[in-house]
């Protein structure tokens, strides 16, 4: 892309937010020479929900938890992040 834009200096991080808010960035990055980078060390935000399951299925969770020795919440969200990743690799 030949018109990327300048990214402004913001005076806080408060004002860069608000910036990228309302921007699209593909105005100001050039996504086609992006390469993938790792950050081992950044810790993923977490929110909590309250989900509803039958009672049956979250003994049947429980045991499995207790089978592999971890809380059946961590489980719960391993098996979620499975099934998600595998549905983006189609």
């Amino acid at each position: 892309m030949s018109n990327i834009k300048e990214i402004p200096k913001f005076a806080t991080e408060e004002d860069e937010r608000a910036f990228w808010e309302v921007q699209d960035s593909t105005n100001y990055v050039d996504w086609a020479k992006a390469t993938a980078v790792s950050l081992p060390k950044l810790k993923p935000s977490t929110k909590t929900i309250s989900l509803r399951l039958p009672e049956n299925l979250l003994d049947r969770i429980k045991i499995e938890a207790n089978k592999r020795d971890i809380p059946y919440q961590s489980l719960i969200k391993a098996w979620l992040a499975e099934d998600v990743n595998e549905k983006r690799r189609i």
